[in-house]
């Protein structure tokens, strides 16, 4: 890891705990611990500090998901593996997080967007056309629709406005959206294997 991956983990952790617009400049250098000269270098404005750190963790994303995915057994087990990483991790990061990208750095949540349309949309394309390749997915289904909607039913399963955490537990609500959603893609095949995995899988 370089001294400027070091720092941009650093600053991931501590805009992912409180937001991002919790912090000074000045306030960013003392918990680093690095000069402020330094920290110019590094970030010549704020604007790029934030796009910086966003490229980070999209690639952390990539590793990780590599690392994840090294021993699933099939394309049904990576789509669930996959769901239940992405949920873990918005479940550790402060919804301020979210709305500072969205509300003061566009250029960033662009960033973010660009990657969840071409990274995690391919991904999930892949694996659909090898599970309909092993006879696990249906072939008639619409890729494409099928990809945005599994995607946007992670903010669903996460959104205290639709399931409030003290009457829904997240797990229940993560099996209950996706294990039906998931086996109605499925072939009789593929659909017992969802429903086994499912049964093993917890949040």
């Amino acid at each position: 890891m370089t001294f400027l991956d070091t720092i941009l983990d650093e600053l991931l952790k501590i805009f992912k705990k409180n937001g991002i617009d919790a912090y000074t400049e000045e306030e960013l250098i003392k918990q680093l611990d690095i000069r402020a000269t330094t920290f110019q270098e590094l970030f010549p404005n704020r604007v790029e500090m934030v796009n910086k750190v966003i490229r980070y963790n999209n690639e952390l994303q990539k590793i990780e998901h590599a690392r994840l995915l090294v021993n699933a057994q099939n394309p049904i087990e990576e789509i669930v593996l996959l769901l239940k990483d992405g949920i873990r991790e918005l479940q550790l990061v402060s919804p301020q997080y979210f709305r500072d990208i969205q509300q003061n750095y566009p250029e960033a949540w662009k960033i973010g967007l660009e990657h969840l349309n071409t990274y995690s949309y391919h991904q999930l394309s892949e694996i659909l056309n090898n599970g309909i390749v092993e006879g696990l997915f249906r072939k008639d289904i619409n890729i494409q629709l099928v990809v945005k909607i599994i995607l946007e039913q992670i903010f669903l399963v996460l959104n205290p406005a639709a399931f409030p955490p003290e009457k829904f537990d997240t797990s229940e609500v993560f099996r209950s959206t996706y294990l039906y959603y998931i086996r109605g893609l499925c072939t009789e095949k593929g659909g017992r294997m969802a429903e086994e995995f499912f049964s093993k899988s917890r949040l």
